[in-house]
Formats: C-alpha cells, sequence, structure tokens
C-alpha cells in the first residue's frame, strides 16, 4: 500500500459542533497527492471522536493533556513526511493543502504558516479579523519568519522529531516556543499567505480580553525562553508594545491624579485639571499611535475603524496584565531550558536599561507637571 506523502493533523478537544466540518473540508481538498487526516481526540467527553470518525478521519485518542501533547501524538502516528497542522474550529479553503505544502519545494524550507479568515458578521470578530490581517501584512515583505500559529501551518516531520516537537510543558503558545526554538537554531521557516483557514474568532468583548490575557501570561513564558524575542518578532507589531506600554501608564496617571485629589484645595480648580494633564497626555499619544491602524482599517469595515482604538486599549492593557502576571508567576518547569547565561545576562541588561529609560521620561514628563499643581495650589517654593 502506498504511503501518504502529507498527514493533516487535527488535535480536538469537546469539538463535536465543529470537527464534522473541519474534515469535510480536509476532504474536499484540490490536492493531487496522497494525504491522511488524523484527529487527535485529546480527552473529550461531548463525541468528538465519534463525530470525526463518522466525517471520515483517523482518530487517535489520548487522555486529556493540552494541544502541544495531542499534535505531538499525531506527529508520532503520521506516515507522511510533510505534517500539515489546523485546529479543529477551523475550515481551510479548497485550496489549502496545495497552498502550505508549496513552499517545500525549496529544501531549506522547513516550515510555513497560513492565514486566518472568517464569515462572522460580529463587531468583535471583525476586529480580531482585521487584528491578524495587520500581522500578516508585516510578515509578507519577509523572506523567512519565525514565528508560526498552528491553524494554518506545515513542517517537515523529521525537523519536528530531530528538535523534539511541541514542548508539553506549555499549555498554550507551544507553537510560538516551536517557531522560535527552531529559527534560533538556523532553521528556516516561509509565510504562505494563500493558505487560508475559515475560524470562529472571538465574537464577544469579554471572550476576546480574556483570551488576550491568557496570550500574555503565556508570552511572558516564552519571552522568558527567548528573551530577545521580547524585542523583536516577525508576527507582532511594534507599536502594541509601545501601546501595552501606554495602557498601564494612563491607568497609573489616572489613579495618581485621583489620589492627589483630597490634597489639593477645593477653590482652586485649575489645579484639580492640571492633576489629570498626565493622564490626557498619555492618552492622547495612545489615540496617536492607534491612527495607522485605523486607517488601513478604514477601507475595509469603518464601524471597526471607528472602535479600534477603544479595542486597541482593551486589547493593551489585557495583555499588559497577563505579561505582567506571567513574570510575577511564572511557570518555573516550562523555562529550565539550557540557555547561554552571558546572552541572557546582556538582554536583561539592556531590558532593565530601557526599562530606566522609560521610568525617567515618565519621570521628566510627570514631575513638572506636579511642580505647576503645588505653585498653583500654595503659595511659596515647590520644594
Amino acid at each position: 500500500m502506498t504511503s501518504p506523502s502529507v498527514s493533516v493533523i487535527v488535535p480536538a478537544y469537546n469539538a463535536v459542533n465543529t470537527i464534522g466540518a473541519c474534515v469535510a473540508s480536509l476532504h474536499e481538498q484540490n490536492f493531487d497527492r496522497l494525504y491522511e487526516i488524523i484527529v487527535v481526540d485529546d480527552g473529550s467527553t461531548d463525541g468528538t471522536a465519534d463525530a470525526a470518525r463518522t466525517a471520515g478521519a483517523t482518530v487517535l485518542s489520548i487522555p486529556n493533556n493540552r494541544p502541544a501533547a495531542a499534535r505531538n501524538a499525531g506527529i508520532r502516528a503520521a506516515r507522511g513526511d510533510i505534517i500539515c497542522c489546523t485546529d479543529a474550529d477551523c475550515v481551510p479553503h479548497s485550496d489549502w493543502l496545495q497552498a502550505i505544502t508549496a513552499p517545500f519545494a525549496a529544501p531549506d524550507v522547513v516550515a510555513c504558516k497560513g492565514i486566518y479568515s472568517t464569515r462572522q458578521r460580529q463587531l468583535v470578530a471583525r476586529f480580531v479579523q482585521l487584528e491578524y490581517e495587520d500581522k500578516y501584512d508585516l510578515m509578507r515583505s519577509e523572506e523567512r519568519i519565525d514565528f508560526i500559529d498552528t491553524y494554518s501551518a506545515a513542517y517537515r516531520r523529521d525537523v519536528l522529531l530531530a528538535n523534539n516537537g511541541f514542548d508539553e510543558r506549555f499549555d498554550y503558545l507551544e507553537d510560538q516556543e516551536l517557531s522560535f526554538r527552531l529559527a534560533a537554531r538556523g532553521y528556516r521557516m516561509v509565510f504562505q499567505g494563500t493558505a487560508v483557514v475559515d475560524h470562529l474568532h472571538s465574537a464577544t468583548l469579554r471572550s476576546y480580553l480574556r483570551k488576550k490575557a491568557t496570550i500574555g501570561y503565556w508570552k511572558a513564558q516564552v519571552v522568558r525562553r527567548f528573551p530577545s524575542r521580547a524585542v523583536r518578532d516577525s508576527h507582532t507589531p511594534q507599536v502594541m508594545k509601545v501601546q501595552m506600554l501606554l495602557s498601564f501608564a494612563i491607568l497609573g496617571a489616572l489613579l495618581a491624579g485621583v489620589a492627589s485629589l483630597p490634597f489639593l484645595s477645593p477653590d482652586r480648580q485649575i489645579s484639580r485639571v492640571v492633576a489629570f494633564v498626565p493622564a490626557m497626555l498619555f492618552g492622547l499619544t495612545f489615540i496617536a499611535t492607534t491612527i495607522p491602524f485605523l486607517l488601513k482599517a478604514w477601507p475595509k469595515d469603518r464601524m471597526v475603524a471607528v472602535i479600534s482604538p477603544m479595542l486597541l486599549f482593551g486589547r493593551a492593557v489585557a495583555l499588559m496584565t497577563g505579561y505582567i502576571q506571567g513574570n510575577l508567576f511564572p511557570l518555573h518547569d516550562a523555562n529550565n531550558e539550557s540557555r547561554n547565561g552571558s546572552l541572557k545576562y546582556i538582554i536583561k541588561r539592556v531590558m532593565d536599561i530601557l526599562g530606566a529609560i522609560v521610568g525617567l521620561i515618565f519621570t521628566l514628563l510627570l514631575w513638572p507637571l506636579i511642580a505647576l499643581m503645588i505653585k498653583l495650589d500654595s503659595k511659596g517654593p515647590v520644594l
């Protein structure tokens, strides 16, 4: 019997409502090579395995242990030389397999990344799609990337096995960790913007912010292992990091303004206004950072463009909250891989210096305003 040259792996947990459409779309691919579809049931309790089997997939069942373990089980069972990955809530387009495997014609390409699309009409879901498209625009011009998400991805199986696959200590962002690990070892990965899967994005503000906070937490774990990725990766807009800092600067300045009110004379209203000037300045700066996204979104979806500054602020706060939590309460067992100590020290020292610079800038902006408030409120010298 001829072995398939490509294996598609779909981890699934309690996905009975979506796995059938996912597997059906995989069976309908316009693809001229033999391939297999493996659904790894990650301890589901809702009939996911039966639904996948009925749809025509080969099903592996494992105890619930998160997507990294499910994908690794699928990789071990796969017979194809190329491993393609998507998720149970995705519906690949009919040319997805053809597009996602095409880059492997180049012998030095070991992995590639595709993209999301969506048919949802909820406002938050439409914003999420434009958010992804903003990130895809960054990657289109890159000859090699360091960031692959497994909702639309492909890898050489031998490279995955040689590099121990996905790290099962990561409950989330295990695909980012693998990407950064492969990039650090010199492997070439590429972006494939024609490999499209439809996805069900977060459709409510609550679910969106919760997901961003979770991403922030696990991003902190990934960055602790790969500190240089805090500075840059091929997927994350640099302005997003600025927005994260500004969001907390706004909240901090607002709290400082409120805390100062009891100490200000009620007869001097101008001093009460000045108390909130730092928050207003940080807020205006934040709004300025959202203008490029707004302008890009406007021709595509004007309603999303109008509300984007508010959603971007929520995103920044959620990511920063999760990131801080991830640094305050790290998972030590997920970050015990050996590293170059001197390089880690240099990068950490650079980050310390950058943090100090940001603090100095904040102080230089704040203290003149504090001095002005004191002068307006009280007679005599400021100090």
